[in-house]
């Protein structure tokens, strides 16, 4: 069974944004952020769960945690919705997102995947040093006007 704890960060919303994943199968831990300088908070959420599900090897046993309702929802409650209104929203409207939700759920296809929600900022370790990981993906982003 492998855990994967995910978040993502903004600094503005649309603005730069980072993410953060941690994965671990018994004593093995690996890290993964990155950032992008113009996105938005949901957008770096799904990101990170992305790349955590990129980085699996082989089907596995996965329990996957998120602060974000969005993610979890989206992927529990409303993504069946949306595939059988061809990605519509029940107001008729385009899904947002539609094309970080496809890649989802292509992903996590291949997995066993418990998803679970635990309040962002609260002391959960694992989620505060995810959070640090997202920011760590801005902090790293090249600065506007320079030369890298």
């Amino acid at each position: 069974m492998i855990e994967i704890y995910t978040d993502g960060a903004c600094r503005g919303n649309p603005g730069p944004g980072g993410w953060g994943a941690l994965l671990r199968s018994g004593k093995h831990e690996k890290e993964l952020w990155g950032g992008e300088q113009h996105t938005t908070n949901n957008r770096m959420e799904m990101t990170a769960v992305i790349e955590s599900l990129k980085a699996m090897k082989r089907p596995s046993d996965i329990v996957l945690t998120t602060d974000s309702q969005y993610v979890r929802k989206g992927i529990t409650e409303w993504i069946d919705g949306w595939k059988k209104k061809n990605w519509q929203t029940a107001a008729r409207k385009p899904v947002k997102n539609a094309d970080l939700w496809k890649e989802i759920d292509r992903l996590a296809a291949t997995h066993n995947i418990e998803w679970k929600w635990v309040k962002g900022h609260s002391g959960h370790a694992e989620n505060e040093r995810v959070d640090e990981l997202a920011n760590k993906g801005i902090d790293e982003l090249p600065k506007a006007g320079s030369s890298t």
